[in-house]
């Protein structure tokens, strides 16, 4: 174990301080996000969690921005998890070998992408940007862009919640 598992009052065997004060909760301001993280054409990632900036071991968290009317490349993120949160603006999905499937999402709403999942972001509104934050499953930044044909009209799949699979409320 740890010297912070046998001191959960942030204190060591002489009674100073332990570790915590740097090494405890970080505070990352939003003007202090950092570019400098893998992209895709069509996005403006900034990473604010990720090892380099906290030495998050299991997790990267920071900002998506897609300009109005536009589009990213397809990708994905190999063996991670991704989770987006949409802030302002509207998100149109795209996923699949293909891109053959599509689904939207507006503020409030959470997005799941699972690993390897070829997809693509685009912003819904041709006027408003669309503002996310995004958290991987990783502290490293994976972003595999890949050369895609995509079909021309993207079969829409209704996100439906798994206890109402009926779409009831």
């Amino acid at each position: 174990m740890s010297n912070h598992d046998h001191h959960p009052h942030g204190h060591d065997d002489h009674g100073h301080a332990a570790p915590w004060k740097h090494d405890g909760v970080r505070v990352i301001p939003g003007h202090q996000l950092d570019p400098n993280t893998a992209q895709t054409p069509g996005m403006d990632r900034k990473a604010a969690i990720n090892f380099a900036r906290v030495g998050a071991q299991k997790l990267w968290a920071g900002t998506v921005t897609i300009h109005a009317n536009a589009k990213t490349g397809a990708h994905h993120h190999g063996h991670l998890e991704s989770v987006i949160y949409i802030v302002k603006g509207r998100a149109r999905m795209r996923w699949g070998e293909q891109l053959e499937f599509t689904a939207e999402a507006g503020p409030g709403d959470f997005i799941y992408v699972p690993p390897y999942v070829p997809h693509q972001e685009i912003n819904a509104s041709p006027t408003e940007a669309l503002e996310c934050v995004l958290c991987r499953s990783d502290g490293e930044a994976v972003a595999v862009n890949l050369d895609i044909e995509p079909v021309e009209k993207p079969e829409q799949v209704l996100w439906v919640d798994p206890t109402h699979p009926k779409g009831g409320l």
